[in-house]
């Protein structure tokens, strides 16, 4: 079952949804909450673009991309970088998260996650997005931009495997 603006309000009033730093209620929409992008994105290194091939079975997200901190970044046509939102969510062990983009920047041709859009039981960590242009024309994003949203859903039952606990990067995010 999906939970509604009163029941995300509620959650977070009880204390088992919890984000730091707190949100205001103006990013709590009718069944989901906005989230903020930060400014610490990730771009793919320079000796790897235009590449033939890159083997993903030996090559990885650490030694492929490098940080930068910037209050925005443009995306070429077809450019890729990741983003971190602001936000750190704190999910009990009952409930799961969705990520989705936000329409107003997919009508401009901007995925905000292309494959990882589930959020486990029991995270407590900053969502990172895997943001695509995908639009003809180069697009700029800010830090601070409402860029994604997240539905939350609850569980039957709680998790036996919270993933704060037993998530391999989970405490690195």
């Amino acid at each position: 079952m999906a939970l509604s603006d009163r029941d995300i309000k509620k959650a977070i009033k009880s204390g088992k949804l919890r984000f730091e730093p707190p949100i205001s209620d103006s990013q709590i929409g009718p069944a989901s909450v906005d989230l903020t992008l930060d400014g610490r994105f990730w771009v793919f290194k320079k000796h790897l673009v235009g590449k033939k091939a890159v083997d993903l079975a030996r090559v990885g997200f650490a030694s492929a991309m490098r940080e930068v901190r910037a209050k925005k970044i443009t995306l070429p046509s077809g450019g890729m970088c990741l983003g971190i939102t602001k936000e750190k969510i704190f999910m009990p062990d009952g409930m799961i998260g969705t990520l989705e983009g936000r329409s107003r920047y997919a009508r401009m041709g901007l995925a905000v996650h292309v494959t990882s859009a589930l959020v486990q039981p029991g995270s407590q960590n900053h969502q990172v997005l895997e943001i695509v242009n995908f639009a003809p024309f180069p697009v700029t994003i800010h830090e601070g931009m409402r860029i994604s949203q997240i539905v939350f859903e609850k569980l039957e039952s709680a998790t036996s495997q919270p993933y704060f606990k037993f998530g391999k990067v989970a405490a690195k995010q």
